[in-house]
């Protein structure tokens, strides 16, 4: 009976680095506030990898490249999670009258009013000027 062969933790860094660098930035598009987690632990991972793997004279390729994965995973994260908490109030009017609009004109009445209340919020943009190229 042999026994199994058990790779060295320093040899899978780069790979496991990898592997959590895509898993957050699928969070930040499917959960921006769990990819915010994500990313921030992947980040640690993937630099912490790159001195194990050049200890055991690997390339630490995969350990760059996770860090650069997840470093924008956090900022895309970062990015939604803010906008999300800044238009809090507008977006759950919004789901609010979505619920009670049962035609398409109602609807659309619906979407007009977050694109006024967002640009109100927005001091920067001329009034008109934010619009959905699609129902959000």
């Amino acid at each position: 009976m042999t026994t199994p062969v058990q790779a060295k933790p320093a040899e899978n860094a780069g790979r496991r680095a990898l592997w959590l660098a895509f898993a957050s930035v699928v969070m930040t598009f499917a959960l921006p506030l769990a990819g915010l987690v994500m990313s921030l632990f992947a980040l640690v991972v993937s630099v912490r990898a790159i001195p194990a793997l050049r200890s055991v004279r690997r390339s630490a390729t995969a350990a760059v490249v996770g860090v650069v994965m997840a470093s924008l995973a956090l900022l895309v994260s970062l990015a939604v999670s803010g906008m999300q908490f800044y238009f809090g109030d507008e977006l759950s009017a919004y789901t609010e009258c979505r619920k009670g609009a049962g035609t398409i004109t109602a609807q659309n009445e619906c979407v007009e009013h977050l694109e006024r209340s967002m640009e109100k919020k927005m001091p920067f943009v001329q009034p008109g000027q934010v619009q959905f190229p699609f129902p959000p």
